[in-house]
């Protein structure tokens, strides 16, 4: 973070540089002193002509400037630079001077917005009462971004900022701002040459009629910012992210740089392939302990070409989308219904490849086989195809959710076997193919790792991150007192607890052999407070963070409230500017998905909520409760 926010710093002062630089240009020399005697003096037409054909080749850069500072400064009117322009140096350079302002405003917006939009956005969205998720969304973005620059009052570089905040990429943002914004600089221009070539009553005139068009724009901006929210959310794309067929070049060049860091960072992996090839179309589950599950399930499966189910939240970032697309993986909104997603589901299965999955939707906190949702063992059955297995064992430890990098003397072992046939598929009752899957991508990585009594983990910050899945003291039951450092673990109030050796066990005759008796101890704490209380509720000061915008995973979006009680989960605050209140029923809260220390979050449609607590180690706290709120209540 430190060092994302120097960079932003740097490349905020560059960008002053730059402005600065220009504007020095401009007005060096004699050039400031003549624009005083423009400022201060009455000249007629042609006197002012003569006055400011004086700046010579400065002038051009004087007026390309200007358009640029007119741009970036919305609050700058563009039309007195436009009129200057044309009254000085005619209709086609001035329109030439103009443009080229206009374009250098135009990428400076896009820079600074790609560095501090997530913060900025709102007020603009604010002032354009516009809604940004629909149009960005919208087949006809481009078509709203176009119809912005014919209405009058909107400066440039709020409607820049717009389109910026879209996502769209460089190049075609450029095209559009400055096709966009080309018929009224022409028309501004024109102005000015018309004042020279014409009467100056014409001119007035026209200027009149602008006058009389901004009036009606503030009068019915409501309206007119209504009809064209209504109109982009008639024509909302579907199916963003169609399912590619993988490049093999693309996912050797990244499997094999991946496992080289990996068996660099100290990491052996064993496979066991048990089926030859696996017959086509057919449903291939993965379990999930480790984030880089994807490689080593790769180990097996790569050659046959498989199509990977990934966490949308990986694919707002424009060129990690582009990677996972070529490597043959398309999104889920996890806990979510993703229409888009069932449909790639269907075009893989039915294009007979392989359709593989990690369908516990989420990475293990503790290196335990995590619940499987309903509708995952519901499509498993309706798809009707074969069926197989990854069984996945030591990824969690050599890689855990909560930690601080990979532990050396990590060894990890993978097995692909099949299940069910696409037969005992259909034959099966839906009870029995749940449990024919739970059994089989059952795992307990301390189990496992009792019966390799040679694996050894090293690394020099081994228990620090445990503070943010454990979260409460054995000692003195305070919350959110835990404290890592290297191996050890301390409490702000009882000081030093206990360490965790190189088997991931408890030392000094701590009261819990290992993490995983820790987490269920302070679950079952929580379950007991839940049970205890009928107006349980979890609350928390948060910032919301949307899809980011290509750069990024997520943007800032507002600041505001969390609650999680039986009723569900809500949110009350800031959304892009705007005051919210969203509200999710419990029944559609199976699992707030959470990132250890960092974050919880859901998704809706497309769309994630990305929430980050005022106290990031509470985060694994919404994680816990969300999941005894909706299995209480899925059991009444």
């Amino acid at each position: 973070m430190r060092q994302q926010t120097r960079q932003k710093l740097y490349i905020a002062l560059g960008v002053v540089a730059v402005l600065a630089l220009l504007t020095l240009l401009a007005f060096s020399g004699d050039n400031f002193d003549l624009l005083k005697r423009l400022l201060t003096q009455d000249y007629t037409n042609e006197q002012l002509r003569q006055q400011l054909e004086e700046f010579g080749w400065r002038g051009y850069v004087v007026i390309s400037v200007l358009a640029m500072l007119q741009v970036v400064c919305t609050f700058l009117p563009a039309e007195p630079v436009q009129v200057l322009g044309g009254f000085t140096f005619g209709f086609p350079v001035g329109l030439l001077l103009c443009m080229i302002g206009v374009i250098i405003g135009n990428t400076l917006i896009y820079m600074l917005q790609n560095i501090f939009g997530d913060r900025l956005r709102g007020f603009f969205i604010k002032k354009l009462h516009l809604d940004l998720e629909t149009i960005a969304q919208s087949s006809k973005c481009v078509a709203v971004i176009f119809i912005l620059y014919f209405l009058p009052a909107i400066p440039y570089g709020m409607i820049c900022f717009f389109a910026a905040s879209t996502g769209m990429s460089y190049r075609r943002y450029i095209t559009v701002t400055s096709l966009g914004s080309l018929p009224s600089v022409c028309i501004g221009v024109g102005l000015g040459y018309m004042t020279v070539v014409s009467s100056w009553m014409v001119s007035v005139g026209i200027f009149s009629l602008l006058i009389l068009l901004v009036a009606i724009m503030f009068w019915k901006k409501d309206a007119l910012f209504g009809k064209l929210n209504n109109y982009a959310g008639k024509h909302k794309k579907t199916a963003q992210i169609k399912v590619r067929d993988m490049n093999g070049f693309v996912l050797a060049v990244v499997y094999r740089a991946v496992s080289l860091y990996y068996a660099l960072c100290g990491i052996r992996v064993k496979t066991v392939n048990k089926v030859g090839v696996p017959e086509k179309p057919s449903i291939i589950l993965c379990n999930h302990g480790s984030f880089i599950d994807f490689i080593y399930a790769a180990a097996l499966i790569r050659k046959f070409r498989p199509n990977f189910i990934v966490a949308r939240l990986y694919f707002y970032n424009k060129y990690l989308r582009w990677l996972l697309q070529m490597v043959g993986a398309f999104p889920k909104s996890m806990f979510a219904t993703d229409l888009e997603n069932a449909k790639n589901c269907l075009t893989v299965l039915r294009e007979k490849n392989h359709l593989a999955m990690m369908p516990e939707a989420r990475l293990s906190t503790t290196g335990r086989f995590e619940d499987i949702q309903e509708s995952t063992y519901a499509f498993i059955k309706k798809a009707g195809v074969s069926v197989y297995t990854i069984k996945i064992c030591g990824d969690y430890f050599a890689d855990p959710k909560w930690g601080k990098g990979f532990r050396r003397g990590a060894v990890v072992e993978a097995e692909l076997d099949i299940l069910y046939t696409a037969q005992q598929v259909k034959d099966m009752s839906l009870e029995q193919l749940k449990q024919g899957i739970d059994a089989r991508l059952d795992y307990n990585e301390f189990q496992w790792l009792q019966q390799r009594p040679n694996i050894r983990y090293h690394s020099k910050r081994m228990a620090e991150g445990l503070e943010n899945i454990l979260t409460v003291c054995p000692k003195c039951g305070g919350k959110y007192t835990l404290t890592t450092k290297g191996k050890k673990i301390f409490c702000d109030h009882c000081g030093y607890l206990t360490s965790l050796d190189e088997r991931y066990a408890f030392t000094d005759g701590f009261r819990f052999d290992n993490l995983t008796q820790w987490y269920d101890w302070q679950k079952q704490l929580l379950n007991k407070e839940i049970a205890d209380d009928p107006e349980y509720t979890l609350s928390s000061a948060v910032q919301l963070r949307l899809p980011g915008d290509g750069n990024g995973l997520t943007r800032y979006s507002g600041e505001g409230v969390c609650t999680l009680n039986r009723e569900g989960l809500t949110y009350t605050g800031t959304k892009d500017g705007e005051d919210v209140q969203l509200h999710f029923p419990i029944q559609r809260v199976y699992r707030l998905l959470f990132g250890a220390g960092e974050n919880f979050e859901i998704y809706d449609g497309t769309q994630i909520l990305y929430f980050v607590p005022e106290e990031k180690r509470s985060a694994v706290q919404w994680y816990m409760a969300s999941m005894i709120l909706h299995d209480e209540a899925a059991n009444r």
